[in-house]
């Protein structure tokens, strides 16, 4: 099959990478030192067992239209940075291509086939503009949910941490064709990508965690264990899943495991920052609407109150546009540096 994965890093490599050596064909789109690295020497990746593998036979190019028609296109960035690309993406479409989704929170197609009163809703958080719905029509899309983790620790290198779960699903539950061709492909590739009948309820388990941990450990510079183990930011993140809990059920989703047993799980992960707090002290731009923002415009949707998530939400946007100051500040001394 012809996959084209938009992104290079951590997830992007390592779904892109392990395809490839499956033997699909595969069309890294990418730039600068990641588009040098890979067209040159390949894709490198890194097992957890330290065993190194490279997928040779990996294009990679920074021009969609020299790509061509796919018939799976992976967006494997993070979701403010896709409507950056958007006007790009249906270059790769043919009539039966499909988009996998591979965004951490609420996706911007989340009322897509919904069904209910906010069928067809656009979430503002993730596609302000409503420039991606427009451009990669949610009709194309499989939903997909990344467990694994991974990191990009050189441009073409990825290293495997742990996890290889991808699971998949349509946005209106159906077992398609197309979905079950995904499943297999990725499956071939050695992910285990089960077809869900509810992929919504996958998303929201995974975004139970980020939208508490990620903020509370970018502000307070701690990881998963420190946070879980001091009792007020345990209590804080137990009050900030109650309210994300209260706003997912109004949309009909029910979590298949407990509040406590979802915090004693990121317990176990022990010394971990999260990718927010990894971002902040990297000085990235963190990824915070489609996490935290998003859960905020779906309470206000859905009549719910959420105090504590409102709190954490204001004061890491707020950090985020210090960090942006900090940044401009930066460029402006370079420039003025002869």
């Amino acid at each position: 099959m012809k996959i084209a994965v938009i992104g290079a890093g951590a997830i992007g490599g390592l779904v892109g990478a392990k395809l490839a050596l499956a033997g699909e064909d595969v069309t890294f789109i990418v730039r600068g030192a990641n588009l040098d690295a890979i067209a040159t020497n390949g894709f490198k990746l890194l097992a957890a067992d330290g065993e190194e593998q490279v997928a040779r036979n990996v294009k990679a190019t920074d021009r969609y239209d020299q790509a061509g028609v796919q018939d799976i296109v992976i967006l494997a960035m993070k979701a403010h940075q896709v409507e950056a690309v958007a006007n790009e993406v249906p270059k790769l479409f043919g009539p039966e291509t499909v988009v996998v989704t591979m965004q951490n929170g609420i996706p911007y197609w989340y009322f897509h086939k919904h069904g209910g009163p906010l069928e067809g809703t656009t979430v503002r958080s993730v596609d302000p503009n409503g420039v991606v719905g427009a451009r990669i029509p949610a009709d194309r899309v499989i939903g997909c949910v990344v467990y694994p983790a991974s990191e990009l620790v050189a441009p073409g290198v990825v290293k495997h941490i742990e996890g290889d779960r991808f699971p998949v699903g349509e946005l209106d539950g159906s077992s398609s064709e197309r979905v079950n061709r995904v499943a297999a492909c990725f499956t071939e590739a050695g992910f285990k990508a089960p077809v869900l009948d509810n992929i919504r309820a996958e998303i929201w388990l995974k975004l139970w965690g980020n939208l508490t941990f990620n903020p509370i450990s970018s502000l307070s510079h701690s990881t998963l264990v420190d946070i879980c183990q001091y009792p007020p930011s345990r209590d804080l993140a137990a009050a900030m899943m109650r309210e994300a809990q209260a706003v997912a059920h109004k949309l009909g989703i029910e979590f298949r495991v407990s509040l406590e047993k979802r915090i004693a799980g990121a317990e176990k992960v022990g010394k971990h920052k999260t990718s927010m707090l990894q971002d902040v002290e990297a000085g990235r731009a963190p990824e915070i609407d489609a996490l935290v923002g998003a859960v905020v415009e779906l309470a206000r949707l859905t009549d719910t109150q959420t105090p504590h998530i409102d709190t954490v939400y204001s004061l890491v946007k707020l950090l985020a546009r210090t960090m942006e100051d900090q940044r401009g500040r930066v460029r402006l001394h370079e420039m003025a540096v002869p």
